[in-house]
């Protein structure tokens, strides 16, 4: 049962580094400081952007839930 957890834990947490990595975010590090164009922060996401962006919250989720409750599990 542990081990089949563990297998599922690890797809979980594959398939959301997969869509952080899969979000676009800025234009290179002038993003990171502050630099981006105007705006940008407060843009609405559309399409498939909003797919992943809530399928990302969804994700980080259960990766949270079934980590706490791999603890329980013997």
């Amino acid at each position: 049962m542990k081990e089949a957890i563990l297998v599922f834990l690890i797809f979980v947490s594959i398939s959301l580094i997969v869509l952080i990595l899969l979000q676009q975010r800025g234009s290179g590090t002038s993003a990171v400081f502050g630099g981006g164009g105007g705006g940008e922060a407060y843009r609405s996401r559309r399409g498939v952007e909003k797919i992943f962006h809530y399928l990302t919250i969804v994700l980080a989720t259960f990766f949270s839930l079934v980590s706490f409750g791999l603890i329980f599990v013997k």
